[in-house]
């Protein structure tokens, strides 16, 4: 919003600043000049310890534009209903041609001396700072599958419900698997007990016989069963 009086417009006539606790913020302000004449400006507020305001005087040329920065000083705590109840003047005055900055006094602002001053209330308003959005968890996006979550404890808990089912599942499988392989093992271990004892028994009744008769065992038969029980046993180790 642009307004202002018959010298200058000022633009805008609402300070705003986007508060935040203990940052510095700045506001700009636009100085038009309408007339043909030099324009000398002066802004004062009622809070100055809270404001810093760049230039806080000087002079408009004819048909020209002058920039104001008003910087509100960062402030510890906020207002609990995010008013602010400070107030700006802008006073502009007619300046003598070729008036500059130092030519500025207080009584080129005195309605009392005859000079065309004229002056503009500038309020100030907060405003709350936009939010940027917050992201999108990846668990909710449609589509995703379901993710493990971590527990108080810090195990991790899985959320598909399929998965403890499953796993029951596959344990039993292969619990059934070792104990078929145990079982199968122990019978072969079995029959291989039963086939050594009976080469010793059969070795043992060829020993006897062998001293009952004169010629006794052939030699390549003893060797032989020897050997066989030899694997055997370290079948069974």
């Amino acid at each position: 919003m642009s307004t202002g009086g018959d010298l200058l417009n000022i633009d805008p006539q609402e300070l705003q600043f986007p508060f935040e606790l203990k940052k510095q913020i700045s506001c700009n302000m636009q100085l038009l000049n309408k007339t043909d004449h030099y324009v000398a400006f002066k802004v004062k507020t009622t809070n100055p310890k809270k404001y810093c305001v760049r230039p806080n005087s000087g002079i408009v040329l004819p048909r020209s534009t002058c920039s104001v920065t008003v910087t509100m000083q960062a402030q510890k705590e906020a207002p609990s209903d995010m008013q602010c109840r400070d107030k700006f003047l802008l006073q502009s005055a007619v300046a003598s041609p070729g008036a500059t900055a130092k030519d500025i006094t207080p009584e080129l602002f005195n309605k009392e001396s005859g000079n065309q001053v004229e002056e503009c209330k500038l309020k100030v308003n907060y405003v709350v700072p936009r939010q940027p959005p917050s992201p999108v968890r990846e668990g909710s996006e449609e589509g995703s599958s379901p993710r493990a979550s971590i527990s108080d404890n810090g195990t991790e808990n899985s959320v598909d419900a399929n998965m403890a089912p499953r796993s029951s599942a596959e344990s039993l499988d292969k619990s059934s698997e070792a104990n078929a392989l145990v079982s199968k093992l122990s019978e072969e271990k079995k029959s291989a007990i039963q086939q050594s004892k009976k080469l010793q028994q059969e070795l043992e009744l060829l020993r006897r016989q062998g001293n009952k008769s004169s010629g006794g065992i052939p030699l390549i038969y003893v060797l032989v069963i020897a050997l066989l029980g030899m694997l055997l046993g370290y079948m069974l180790k």
